[in-house]
C-alpha cells in the first residue's frame, strides 16, 4: 500500500442514519474519502463500513479518534498490513465486430464475465484489486467505454485475526 494510502474497518450498528453520521463528521473535519463500501456484517445488528482514504499518520490517527466518539460506531480499526482487497466493476463497452474478438480475449485472461451482450453494446463483469480494476479499464478505453461503476474497496486483514478477536 503506497505511504499515505490506508484502509479502516469500521464496525457500526445497523440502523438507519448511521451511515449519515459518520460521513457528517468526515465532511465536519474536512476529510476526503477515496472508496467508502457498506454492507451488513456476519451479525445482522452490524453493518461494517470500509473506507479507503489518502493522508499522513496525524490525518489517520485524527480520523479514528473521530470515530470512536460517535455513539454508533462499536469498532474501528486501521487494516495496517497488506490487507485483501477487492473491488467489482461492471463496464459497458462498444461492441463493434473489429473489436469484438480483442475484447472477448482481455475478458479471458482478466478472469471476467460477460453480464450482457447485445449487437451494440458487451456488458462485462470485473472483480478483482484496485490495480487489475484499473488495467482493465485502461485496456477497455481504445474500445469504447460506454459506462461503468465501481463499488469501491472492500478488505479484511489475513490470517484468522477480525476487529472482535482482540
Amino acid at each position: 500500500m503506497e505511504n499515505n494510502k490506508f484502509v479502516i474497518a469500521v464496525y457500526v450498528d445497523n440502523k438507519a442514519g448511521v451511515l449519515t453520521r459518520v460521513t457528517a463528521m468526515f465532511t465536519r473535519r474536512g476529510f476526503n474519502i477515496d472508496a467508502l463500501t457498506v454492507g451488513e456484517t456476519e451479525h445482522p445488528e452490524y453493518s461494517r463500513i470500509t473506507i479507503a482514504m489518502k493522508g499522513d499518520v496525524y490525518v489517520k490517527e485524527q480520523l479514528i479518534n473521530q470515530l470512536k466518539k460517535l455513539l454508533v460506531v462499536k469498532k474501528v480499526e486501521v487494516l495496517e498490513e497488506e490487507p485483501i482487497k477487492r473491488e467489482l466493476m461492471l463496464i459497458k463497452v462498444c461492441n463493434k465486430s473489429e473489436y469484438r474478438s480483442d475484447i472477448m480475449t482481455a475478458v479471458d485472461v482478466f478472469r471476467a464475465s460477460v453480464i450482457d451482450y447485445s449487437l451494440d453494446g458487451m456488458c462485462i463483469e470485473v472483480t478483482g484489486s484496485p490495480s487489475k480494476i484499473d488495467a482493465f479499464v485502461k485496456l477497455m478505453q481504445p474500445f469504447g467505454i460506454l459506462e461503468m461503476c465501481r463499488t469501491g474497496i472492500v478488505a479484511l486483514d489475513r490470517g484468522n485475526k477480525t476487529l472482535f478477536s482482540e
